[in-house]
C-alpha cells in the first residue's frame, strides 16, 4: 500500500473516502475537510494532501455536466485571485512545522470553521468582489492544511445564495484552488509516485461516493445534510486535538 499504511489503516481511509466523497456529491464542499481530519486521527496527513486534491480535481470531471449552467464566475475568479495570493506562504508554512503540529493545525482550522458555519452567521446580501478576494485570501491560508474550501463554504453560507449556484461555484472553486496547489505541493517534495497510486486506488471510490451524493442532491435540499456533514467536522476536529494534544 502506498505511504506504508496498514490493511486496517488503509480499510478505515477507504470508508471515509467514500463518506467525503458522498458529501461532495451532495453538497459541493467538505471533501477534503472531511477525509484529511479522520485521515490525521490515524496517520500523517501531509502525504495524503495532494492526494486528496487531486481527488477533487477528478470530481469535478464527474459533476462537470450538471453544475456548468450554475457557475457564479465572477464570485469564482475573485475567490481564486485571492487565494493565489496566500497559497505560497500557506503550503510552505505547512510542510516547515512537523506532523504533530500540521495535525493540530489542521484539527484547529477545521473545528473553527465548523464552529462559524453552526453559528447561523448570514449576511443580508451577497458580498462584492473585494469581499470574496478577502474570502479567498483566507481559502489560500488554510489550504495549507487542506481545508481551503471551508472559509468559502462558511461565507457563502452566510449569504443569500441558491442552492445550485452555492454548490456549482464552490466545486469550480476548489478545483482551481488546488490545481494552483499542486505545484507548491511538488515544489516542496510531498508530491510522487505514491501520490497517483493513491488517486488510483481512489477513483473507483470517488465514482460511487460523488455519483450517490449527486443523486441525493436532486432529490432534496442539501441544507440538512450540510448541517450534519458540518457537526461531523466538528466531531473529527475536537477528536483530532484531543489526539495531538495528548500526543498519541
Amino acid at each position: 500500500m502506498p505511504f506504508d499504511l496498514g490493511p486496517g489503516t488503509a480499510a478505515a481511509l477507504a470508508i471515509a473516502l467514500l463518506g467525503a466523497a458522498f458529501v461532495r456529491g451532495y453538497s459541493g464542499f467538505g471533501f477534503s475537510a472531511i477525509f484529511i481530519a479522520f485521515a490525521a486521527l490515524l496517520t500523517n496527513p501531509l502525504p495524503l494532501i495532494p492526494v486528496v486534491f487531486a481527488c477533487e480535481i477528478t470530481m469535478t470531471a464527474f459533476q462537470a455536466r450538471g453544475i456548468r449552467p450554475h457557475i457564479d464566475w465572477r464570485r469564482a475568479i475573485a475567490l481564486l485571485f485571492g487565494a493565489a495570493v496566500a497559497l505560497p506562504l500557506s503550503i510552505s508554512v505547512m510542510l516547515s512545522i512537523g506532523v504533530e503540529n500540521a495535525r493540530l493545525a489542521i484539527s484547529a482550522v477545521v473545528g473553527l470553521l465548523a464552529l462559524v458555519l453552526l453559528s447561523g452567521w448570514s449576511l443580508r446580501k451577497p458580498i462584492g468582489t473585494a469581499g470574496n478576494l478577502a474570502v479567498g485570501v483566507a481559502a489560500g491560508l488554510a489550504n495549507g492544511a487542506g481545508v481551503g474550501g471551508l472559509p468559502v463554504a462558511a461565507s457563502m453560507a452566510a449569504q443569500p445564495i441558491p442552492a445550485q449556484v452555492f454548490r456549482a461555484t464552490m466545486i469550480v472553486f476548489l478545483t482551481g484552488i488546488d490545481i494552483l496547489s499542486l505545484p507548491l505541493l511538488w515544489h516542496g517534495g510531498v508530491v510522487g509516485t505514491e501520490t497517483i497510486y493513491g488517486v488510483a486506488l481512489a477513483f473507483p471510490i470517488l465514482a460511487i461516493g460523488v455519483y450517490a451524493g449527486g443523486r441525493q442532491f436532486l432529490a432534496a435540499s442539501p441544507a440538512t445534510f450540510r448541517r450534519f456533514a458540518v457537526i461531523l467536522l466538528l466531531l473529527l476536529s475536537t477528536l483530532g486535538l484531543l489526539r495531538a494534544g495528548l500526543g498519541l
